[in-house]
C-alpha cells in the first residue's frame, strides 16, 4: 500500500540519489595535458612544473589531474609547442617564445645581450612588463600561467673560448632568433636549434659548441660533451625568455573555484620561483663540470666589455626591428632594464 510514509521515503529517497549523482559529477576529474620539451629529470620539469602540478591536483581536491607528457612525447618537435597549446593538442605547454621567430617580439628584449640580471629578478621584470604590453598583446592567444628565465647564460665549447676572436670559424648553437643574431655579431655561425638536439648535433660535428644555462647541461650531459666553459661573471652573456601557458578555450571552461585554483598557482610570485629555482640548479650542474676536470674560463670585467662591444649591433637591429613594427624598443628596452635593476635592489 502506498502509504503517505512511503510516499515520503520515496521522495527522500530520489533527492538523496539525484544529489549523489550531482556530487559525483561535481567531482569529477578535470584531466590536462601538460607537453614540454625536457626530460622529467631536468631541473625545471622535477622541480617547478612537476611542484607545480601536484601543488594544483592537490588544492583542487583531486578534481583536476594533471597528465605530463615530457620530452615531446604527445609528439611534434619543441618549436610546435606553442600552436600545441592554442590548437588544443596540449591543454598547458612550457616553452619558449622564442622558438617561434618575430611571433613574441617584446618578450624578446629579455634575450638581448647583457641585459638579464639574475634570473629572479629578471623573471619579475618580465611578468611586470608581460602584464603592462603583453599578455593582452601578443600573448592574447593564451592563458599565460607563468614567465621566467633562467640563470646567467655562458658559452660552452670544444676549445677554449676567452677572446672575441676565438669565435671566429665556431659553429655556436643558439636557442632562439635574438641569441642567433648574437652569435652572428660575436663572428660565430650561428646555428639555432632547441635544447634536445645539443648532443646529437656535437657528436655529428654540427656545432662546435653552445650557448646554455647551467642548469640544463646536467639533463643532456653537456660536460661530457664539451670540456671548456665561458663564464660572465656580473654580466650574463644572454638569457632565454621561458613561458607556461594554458589554452584558453579549456582555461575558461572550467568551473570558477578550479579556475581560481589555476589563478592562485600562477602569476608573480609563481615566475619569480621558477626564476630563482632555475639559478639555484646551476650550481649542482657547474659542480659536474669542476668534477670532470673542465676548463672553465671566468672572463674579467676588461675582457667582457669586449663582448659587449661586439655584442652592440644585435641590440642595434633589434631595436630597428621592433620599431619597425610600431614598438617604442628603446622605451621597452629602458623599462626592462630599469625593472631588472629594481628588483635586483630588493632580492
Amino acid at each position: 500500500m502506498n502509504t503517505p510514509r512511503r510516499q515520503a521515503l520515496k521522495l527522500a529517497c530520489s533527492v538523496a540519489f539525484a544529489t549523489l549523482l550531482s556530487s559525483a559529477a561535481f567531482a569529477q576529474e578535470v584531466t590536462l595535458k601538460f607537453h614540454q620539451f625536457l626530460p622529467q629529470q631536468a631541473p625545471i620539469p622535477s622541480l617547478v612544473l612537476d611542484v607545480w602540478a601536484k601543488k594544483v591536483e592537490a588544492e583542487s581536491g583531486g578534481r583536476i589531474k594533471i597528465e605530463q607528457y615530457p620530452a615531446m612525447q604527445l609528439g611534434g618537435k619543441p618549436t610546435d609547442l606553442m600552436d600545441q597549446v592554442v590548437d588544443g593538442i596540449a591543454d598547458i605547454v612550457w616553452t619558449l617564445p622564442g622558438y617561434t621567430p618575430g611571433r613574441f617580439p617584446q618578450s624578446e628584449v629579455f634575450e638581448l645581450p647583457f641585459v638579464a640580471g639574475d634570473a629572479e629578478a629578471t623573471s619579475r621584470a618580465y611578468w611586470e612588463l608581460a602584464e603592462k604590453y603583453m599578455i593582452d598583446g601578443e600573448f592574447k592567444d593564451i592563458k599565460v600561467l607563468g614567465l621566467w628565465t633562467h640563470g646567467p647564460g655562458l658559452i660552452h665549447s670544444k676549445t677554449p673560448i676567452t677572446s672575441v676572436a676565438d669565435l671566429a670559424g665556431v659553429k655556436l648553437r643558439a636557442p632562439t632568433r635574438v641569441t642567433n643574431m648574437m652569435a652572428t655579431s660575436l663572428g660565430a655561425t650561428a646555428v639555432g636549434m632547441p635544447v634536445p638536439a645539443v648532443p646529437e648535433a656535437l657528436s655529428k660535428g654540427v656545432i662546435d659548441a653552445t650557448i646554455i644555462p647551467w642548469e640544463v647541461t646536467g639533463s643532456i650531459r653537456l660536460s661530457e660533451l664539451l670540456g671548456n666553459h665561458t663564464e660572465f661573471p656580473g654580466a650574463p652573456l644572454y638569457t632565454a625568455a621561458f613561458v607556461m601557458a594554458m589554452n584558453k578555450d579549456v582555461y575558461a571552461g572550467l568551473p570558477d573555484d578550479l579556475k581560481a585554483i589555476i589563478d592562485a598557482n600562477s602569476g608573480l610570485e609563481f615566475s619569480a620561483m621558477a626564476g630563482r629555482v632555475s639559478q639555484e640548479a646551476d650550481g649542482p650542474a657547474r659542480q659536474l663540470a669542476v668534477d670532470a676536470g673542465n676548463t672553465i674560463v671566468e672572463l674579467t670585467p676588461e675582457q667582457i666589455e669586449e663582448w659587449k662591444v661586439a655584442a652592440q649591433p644585435t641590440i642595434d637591429t633589434w631595436l630597428t626591428e621592433i620599431t619597425e613594427k610600431g614598438i617604442d624598443g628603446a622605451a621597452l628596452l629602458e623599462e626592462a632594464r630599469a625593472a631588472i635593476a629594481k628588483h635586483s635592489a630588493t632580492n
